[in-house]
């Protein structure tokens, strides 16, 4: 049975946080902690932003999660999608495009017009994954300052 149709996308609840932490970490295979507990129940929390997972045989098998800014630098409400991840296992099956198009529908269907997303310049995968979704460069660049501790 093909994939995506055995895929089943629902918004992201706290219980999830741990299946997306193995994901993240078999992905970057990488010990960083990322305290996806508290992002999450954060978005619960604000019942505003837009996250989501895709569950195959009742297993996350991929995520997305994204938050909306109320203006700022000279934009009216936006949104940005902040972290996706999918299970290398799964990877390359439409799982991610299947969790962008679903929050790019609740985007739009609540009026906000720029989505975002920060995509690390040599990561050729991620860059070509988001331009078939439609995004391009945008008139923003990023900044940052690393403080000393």
């Amino acid at each position: 049975m093909d994939t995506l149709k055995k895929m089943n996308i629902r918004r992201i609840k706290i219980e999830d946080a741990d299946d997306i932490s193995s994901i993240q970490t078999a992905i970057t295979k990488s010990a960083e902690k990322i305290d996806f507990r508290q992002i999450i129940e954060e978005q619960v929390r604000k019942n505003e932003d837009v996250s989501f997972v895709a569950e195959i045989d009742g297993r996350v098998a991929g995520y997305m999660i994204s938050y909306t800014i109320y203006g700022g630098f000279g934009l009216e409400k936006s949104a940005w999608i902040a972290i996706l991840g999918v299970d290398p296992k799964f990877m390359g099956q439409g799982i991610g495009k299947r969790l962008a198009e679903e929050i790019l529908v609740v985007y739009r269907e609540r009026g906000i017009k720029h989505i975002f997303t920060t995509v690390l310049w040599d990561s050729v995968d991620l860059l070509s994954f988001f331009k078939t979704l439609g995004f391009d460069r945008s008139n923003f660049i990023n900044l940052r300052k690393e403080l000393d501790f």
